[in-house]
């Protein structure tokens, strides 16, 4: 899990495992060695990935599923945007889930989720 994980957040970001070596100050054979499993980067090296990546280290451990991003430097108005934008996506993702369903098997939710998708799409 953790040798994926790695190699996942590497190509995710463009690195080659010369220039992850490069950038942590280590050989690529470690880094090779880390994603093939063979072994496993120690604590420093874990905190060092996490910053670099911008994931928790359990993320990287493969304890924790969910990913985070780091807004710390956002003003308040920026952060008021992406919580709203996120909140969008996840109703568009709930109401794709619904229109998947058979129609037979609409629930009140699936019908007001629609009426909300469609009270959206008519202000924009």
């Amino acid at each position: 899990m953790v040798s994926e994980r790695i190699k996942d957040l590497r190509e995710r970001d463009g690195y080659s495992q010369t220039a992850l070596s490069k950038k942590l100050g280590l050989t690529r054979s470690s880094i090779n060695a880390w994603e093939t499993g063979i072994s496993v980067p120690s604590t420093q090296y874990l905190v060092e990935l996490s910053r670099l990546f911008k994931v928790s280290t359990d993320y990287i451990l493969g304890m924790d599923t969910s990913e985070s991003l780091l807004i710390g430097n956002l003003t308040i108005e920026q952060k008021n945007i992406l919580s709203a934008l996120v909140e969008q996506f996840e109703r568009y993702n709930k109401f794709t889930q619904a229109m998947d369903m058979d129609p037979a098997s609409d629930t009140e939710e699936t019908l007001e989720l629609m009426k909300e998708f469609k009270r959206t799409k008519a202000s924009e």
